[in-house]
């Protein structure tokens, strides 16, 4: 255990814990409701810190980031735990797990952030991502794994979902070049019901990682009979080209898993449905995501000609030099 960052004492012996924005009041003994922040006699410490239960040389692309360092490899790090709790999480194994079940439950592996870093240098990666569970709740262990990654000349990745505070992205910002950011729904009960958040925060971060100058691509986990009504998808869109109409949208489809087994898997005529409201919106850029045969070409958006072709997650072709279209020399938006 480490102790965590971003919390103050207050009376009676609890704890307030400023990492999330559920702000956290946690009583002696108890923990934070990501699971694996803990007060043990009067300080908070994590039980996240190089703990991790998934690291995999990963394509960027799978983050999913697509103008970003197209083609490379990212070597992808989890720890447990969760300060979200959505019935339709696909990584649920290893982001419901909480440490009040004890230690075990974990089933995790030491990893020092010093071997972090040169396993992704061993496996040529150009970036770290945290990613899989969330990284804001083993924000200690991120942070001090994105440190020395900066010193080796790494890039560094969190695939959030957006609900960290301001101190914490102004702690991370110095060492964070891109961010996923998942924006759920556009409606705050929806947020509460299913996930154990509210809407607001992740607006707010996904602003405050756009003004701080990180590269951010937004995901949009489609959801039939939840998030699918165009009024919805519209808001969203509108949402995310009110911040910058240049800001990549992943439109994923979903399949039944977790708590939400009984629900269908989304069709393809609602995602081409979203990919039209985003455009509609002035959205530059719209990935479809967890689908085959569509969606995955970046084109310049100058003379729209076929900048980067993937299959899957594998580029086939790349018209891009620098940030510069090939053909008619456009910026393309991104880092490259």
């Amino acid at each position: 255990m480490k102790e965590a960052l971003l919390y103050e004492k207050l009376k009676n012996n609890f704890l307030h814990c400023y990492l999330c924005s559920h702000h956290c009041r946690i009583p002696k003994g108890k923990f934070g409701l990501c699971g694996v922040r803990q007060n043990l006699e009067g300080s908070l410490y994590t039980h996240a810190y190089g703990q991790v239960v998934a690291c995999h040389v990963d394509p960027v692309e799978k983050k999913p980031l697509y103008h970003f360092l197209p083609g490379s490899l990212s070597f992808s790090v989890a720890a447990a735990g969760c300060n979200f709790h959505c019935g339709f999480c696909q990584n649920w194994e290893i982001s419901q797990v909480s440490c009040r079940e004890g230690e075990a439950a974990l089933n995790s592996e030491d990893f020092p952030p010093e071997e972090i870093v040169a396993h992704a240098l061993a496996n040529g990666c150009r970036s770290i991502s945290y990613t899989y569970s969330e990284p804001t709740v083993f924000f200690e262990y991120a942070l001090d794994t994105a440190k020395i990654a900066c010193q080796k000349g790494l890039l560094n990745i969190f695939v959030t979902n957006g609900y960290m505070t301001k101190e914490a992205l102004e702690l991370i910002r110095p060492y964070l070049a891109a961010a996923n950011v998942d924006l759920k729904f556009f409606r705050d009960d929806s947020y509460r019901h299913i996930c154990g958040g509210s809407l607001q925060p992740v607006l707010d971060s996904i602003r405050l990682m756009k003004a701080a100058g990180l590269w951010v691509e937004i995901t949009t986990l489609i959801v039939p009979g939840e998030n699918d009504s165009a009024q919805e998808l519209g808001d969203i869109a509108a949402f995310i080209a009110s911040v910058d109409k240049d800001m990549p949208w992943h439109i994923s489809r979903f399949h039944p898993d977790y708590k939400f087994g009984g629900y269908a898997v989304t069709p393809d005529e609602t995602l081409k449905k979203a990919e039209g409201i985003g455009f509609q919106a002035g959205l530059n850029f719209i990935y479809a995501g967890n689908v085959y045969g569509w969606g995955s070409q970046t084109h310049c958006p100058g003379c729209k000609r076929l900048l980067v072709e993937r299959q899957g997650f594998r580029v086939l072709e790349y018209n891009i030099q620098d940030d510069r279209c090939n053909y008619c020399t456009a910026r393309v938006p991104g880092i490259f």
